[in-house]
C-alpha cells in the first residue's frame, strides 16, 4: 500500500523517511553512472519530477549523505550491489536556477550570483583545512554576491578543485533548471547579455573543469549549443525523443495502474488516460503527467492541475502574435489534426521572432504537443508527427485562447450569442468593439505587419469561437469546397443548429467604392463558389446554412449575410 500524498514535496529523504507516496525511479541512478557520460543534458517538461530526482542523486552520491543507505532500502538501486559501493561516496556541488525569475538582466545576474554564493557557503568547511593554500582561501572569499563575472564564471570550477584538494576525489555537479533563467530574458528582452554571462559559466564549469567527475543538466527546452554550449562536445543530450532515460520522469502506464488500485480508483482508469496520459519519451508511450496523476490520486478530482502550475505567457504571446499559418495549424490540432513539421529540438530562443516552425519546438519541449511520430526525411532532416497531449493540455489551449478576449469579453460574448441568433446589425456592433479593442494584440510582436492584422486576427477569433463553440460546431477553416476553399465553415454537431460559414474580405479603394461593397463581393463568392458544397453533403439543409460576408478596412468592420437560401433568391 503505498503512503500518504505530500503535494509539492522535493526532498528525498523526507519522502522516505515520512513514507510518502513514491514511485520507485531509482533505476536512473545506474543507467546513468553506467552510460559513463561526462556531462549529460536532459530536459522534460515542468513538474515531471525532475528536481526530485536531482535531489535523490544527491543524497545518493554526496559524501553528506555517506551512510545513509536506508533511504534506499527496497528500491531497485539497493538491489544492485556495484551501485550500494557508491552511496555517499563523492562530493557534490548541488545548484538551481528555479528562483532565478526576472525581468531585466542585473535581477537575473544578481539571482545567479546569490546561488553561488549559497553553494560556497554549504562548503564552507573547507576554508578550516590545511589542504587549501592561502591562495585557494582567498579566491574562496572572493566568491561572493558582489563578485566580478569572471570570479562567478570560474567559481564552480574552483569549488570542484577545493573539494578535489579536500576530498581527494573529483565533483559530481548537479544543476536544475539550468534555462529558467533564458526563458526569462527572452520574455524580458534582455537574451544577449545573459546568453554571454551563461556561455562563460557553463564553459568553465562543464568543459575546462579538470576536477568532475560527472554533471547533470535538467530543463524544459534543449537550447542551441551555439547559444550557451559552444565548444561543449562532451555534452550528452537527452530530449524528450530521445532513447535513454524513457521511462525515467513521468509515470508509465503500469505504474499508474498500481497506484491507482492501491488508492482503489482502479475504476477511473480511463478517465484518468484521458486527462493526464499522451506524452511520449524516446520509444516509450503512454506516460502520465506526474504534477496531476498525484493531485487525482489526493483529491479525487478531475482538473487541470499541471495546466494551471504555471504561467503560460511565452507561448499565449507567440501564437497570439503570429502569423495566420501557426494559427491555422493550432486550429486543425485542437480539431484533432496531426501537424507534419521539420523542426530542431533545439530551441534558438534568437530564431522565435523569425522563424515561426520554431514555435513548435518549443511546445513539444514543454508538454504541450507530443511528437506520435518522427523520422528522417529524403534530405536527412528530422520530420515530426506532432499532437495535442491529452484532454487536460486540450483545456489550456482553449483557456488560452478565450482569455485573448478578456479585455473586451463582453463584447465578445454578446457577438457569439448574436451569431447564434442570426442578428447580423448586432454581429457588425459587437465584432467592431472586439476588433477595436484586441486587433493591435494578435499583431504586436517584434516585426509586426499591417497587411497581416485582419488575417491574424480572424483566425485568433475562430480560435475562440473553437473554444466557445466546440460543443455545438466542428469548427474548420481554409478547407476546400465546392470551387475553392472556404475561410471558416461551422459545421453542426447536432440537427437542430445552422450550419455558418464566414468569408473575410479587406476593403480594396481600387475597386470598391465603400465597405458594404466588399461585404457583398464576399457573401457572393460564398454562393458562386459553392462553399457550402461540405455542408449539404454533411445532409445539412440549404435552409438551415447561413453565410456571412466579413469585410474590414483597418479596424472597421462590416458584416453582410444571412440564410443561404434566401441569398440565392436575390
Amino acid at each position: 500500500m503505498f503512503g500518504k500524498i505530500a503535494i509539492g514535496e522535493q526532498d528525498f529523504a523526507k519522502m522516505r523517511e515520512n513514507h510518502y507516496f513514491y514511485i520507485d525511479k531509482t533505476d536512473f541512478i545506474k543507467e546513468w553512472w553506467e552510460n559513463g557520460d561526462t556531462v549529460t543534458l536532459i530536459t522534460r517538461p515542468r513538474r515531471f519530477g525532475k528536481t526530485l530526482m536531482m535531489n535523490m542523486l544527491y543524497h545518493f552520491f554526496s559524501v553528506s549523505h555517506a551512510g545513509r543507505g536506508d533511504l534506499f532500502e527496497g528500491l531497485a538501486v539497493w538491489k544492485e550491489k556495484d551501485c550500494r559501493m557508491l552511496q555517499g561516496t563523492y562530493p557534490v556541488i548541488f545548484l538551481s536556477f528555479a528562483d532565478v525569475k526576472a525581468d531585466n538582466y542585473l535581477s537575473a545576474r544578481e539571482g545567479i550570483l546569490q546561488e553561488l554564493t549559497d553553494v560556497y557557503n554549504q562548503n564552507a568547511f573547507v576554508l578550516h583545512s590545511d589542504r587549501l593554500t592561502a591562495q585557494d582561501k582567498e579566491a574562496f572569499i572572493k566568491v561572493n554576491e558582489d563578485m566580478s563575472d569572471m570570479t562567478a564564471a570560474r567559481s564552480i570550477k574552483r569549488l570542484s578543485s577545493f573539494l578535489f584538494k579536500y576530498y581527494g576525489k573529483k565533483a559530481v555537479i548537479l544543476l536544475d533548471e539550468y534555462d529558467t533563467p533564458m526563458q526569462e530574458a527572452y520574455v524580458n528582452g534582455y537574451w544577449d547579455e545573459l546568453a554571454d554571462f551563461m556561455r562563460k559559466l557553463f564553459n568553465s564549469t562543464f568543459k575546462t573543469n579538470l576536477y568532475l567527475e560527472r554533471g547533470i543538466l535538467t530543463g524544459i527546452t534543449r537550447v542551441s549549443r551555439e547559444s550557451v554550449f559552444s565548444d561543449l562536445n562532451s555534452l550528452a543530450v537527452v530530449t524528450t525523443t530521445s532513447g535513454m532515460y524513457e521511462s525515467s520522469f513521468g509515470f508509465t502506464q503500469k505504474e499508474v495502474v498500481h497506484a491507482l488500485a492501491d488508492f482503489s480508483l482502479q475504476d477511473k482508469a480511463m478517465d484518468v488516460k484521458r486527462w493526464y496520459d499522451g506524452f511520449r519519451f524516446g520509444r516509450c508511450d503512454h506516460i502520465y503527467n506526474p504534477w496531476s496523476v498525484i493531485h487525482y490520486l489526493k483529491y479525487r478530482e478531475f482538473a487541470a492541475y499541471w495546466a494551471n502550475t504555471s504561467s503560460n505567457r511565452l507561448v499565449a504571446d507567440l501564437i497570439q502574435q503570429a502569423g495566420p499559418g501557426i494559427k491555422a495549424a493550432m486550429e486543425n490540432l485542437l480539431g484533432s489534426k496531426p501537424l507534419r513539421v521539420i523542426i530542431d529540438e533545439q530551441v534558438v530562443f534568437s530564431q522565435l521572432d523569425e522563424n515561426e516552425n520554431a514555435i513548435w519546438s518549443l511546445l513539444l519541449a514543454c508538454g504541450y504537443l507530443k511528437a506520435s511520430e518522427y523520422h528522417l526525411n529524403e534530405k536527412g532532416r528530422k520530420e515530426y508527427v506532432l499532437e495535442i497531449v491529452n484532454f487536460e493540455v486540450y483545456t489550456m489551449f482553449e483557456d488560452m485562447f478565450r482569455n485573448w478576449f478578456a479585455s473586451c469579453i463582453t463584447a465578445y460574448n454578446d457577438f457569439v450569442r448574436a451569431l447564434l441568433s442570426n442578428d447580423v446589425q448586432m454581429m457588425t456592433a459587437y465584432i467592431s468593439r472586439v476588433t477595436a479593442s484586441v486587433i493591435s494584440h494578435f499583431d504586436s510582436g517584434r516585426k509586426p505587419s499591417g497587411k497581416t492584422e485582419p488575417e491574424r486576427f480572424f483566425h485568433g477569433l475562430v480560435l475562440g469561437l473553437m473554444a466557445d463553440l466546440n460543443d455545438k460546431y466542428m469548427i474548420t477553416s481554409n478547407r476546400e469546397s465546392g470551387l475553392g476553399r472556404y475561410d471558416v465553415l461551422l459545421e453542426p454537431r447536432g440537427s437542430m443548429d445552422d450550419g455558418i460559414i464566414f468569408e473575410f474580405k479587406v476593403f480594396d479603394p481600387d475597386g470598391e467604392s465603400e465597405l458594404s461593397d466588399t461585404a457583398d463581393a464576399a457573401v457572393k463568392q460564398i454562393i458562386d463558389k459553392n462553399y457550402a458544397a461540405v455542408l449539404e453533403a454533411k445532409h445539412v439543409p440549404k435552409d438551415k446554412i447561413r453565410v456571412y460576408g466579413f469585410a474590414f478596412e483597418g479596424k472597421r468592420v462590416l458584416i453582410h449575410g444571412g440564410y443561404l437560401q434566401e441569398l440565392e433568391k436575390q
